[in-house]
């Protein structure tokens, strides 16, 4: 039974990385530095419904989708690496703040349910562009417009992708929330690595 449900959840992780892979072509890009990442929405509902670990496994097969899709800028293997690798795996440690969500929403706490949801959404899209912005400084930093330095550079593009990629997600979440809650609970509670769940 317990090798069934956690099946169940790498199956759904699967299915989740594939939707969010989706999501990516959605033209969000406006030049070559900043774009909006849909697909941290259902990244980020899955991470919340099924924990961090069962997260990062969906978020790092997001990042895997990648490659058979053509979708990598490459550079050299530790560039591919950090930013298709690391960045989209850390996605899925919004899941830190499963236990403290879905313990608020069966508490019927909307307003706490609402800002675990805008933390959750800030912190897993935190994880993720630290790398980006790691890459953009030691990979792409040649590649700086109108000759910034490449900290500074990596740091607004990336930092401003980030913020709203963060809020996208936010709004999108509140939305789901409000509309039906117990998408954020999943039906069988052997959630994968409780431990994974919960900040103080």
């Amino acid at each position: 039974m317990q090798r069934t449900s956690e099946l169940r959840v790498w199956i759904e992780g699967t299915i989740v990385a594939a939707i969010a892979m989706v999501l990516s072509f959605i033209p969000t890009n406006i030049g070559s530095s900043f774009s909006i990442s849909l697909g941290m929405i259902p990244v980020t509902l899955f991470a919340l419904r099924r924990g961090a670990k069962a997260g990062f496994f969906s978020a790092f097969i997001w990042g895997l989708l990648h490659f058979p899709t053509a979708q990598v800028y490459y550079l050299m293997p530790v560039q591919v690496i950090i930013e298709y690798i690391l960045a989209f795996g850390f996605a899925g440690f919004a899941g830190v703040y499963s236990g403290k969500l879905q313990q608020a929403i069966k508490n019927k706490e909307y307003m706490k349910s609402s800002r675990i949801i805008i933390y959750a959404s800030f912190f897993g899209t935190l994880m993720r562009y630290f790398w980006h912005f790691i890459a953009g400084v030691v990979f792409w930093g040649s590649f700086a417009l109108w000759g910034m330095n490449p900290w500074l550079f990596s740091f607004v593009m990336n930092g401003l992708s980030g913020i709203a990629t963060a809020i996208a997600t936010s709004v999108v979440l509140l939305l789901l929330l409000k509309i039906n809650p117990t998408l954020f609970i999943p039906t069988n509670m052997s959630r994968m690595s409780q431990q994974d769940n919960g900040v103080e």
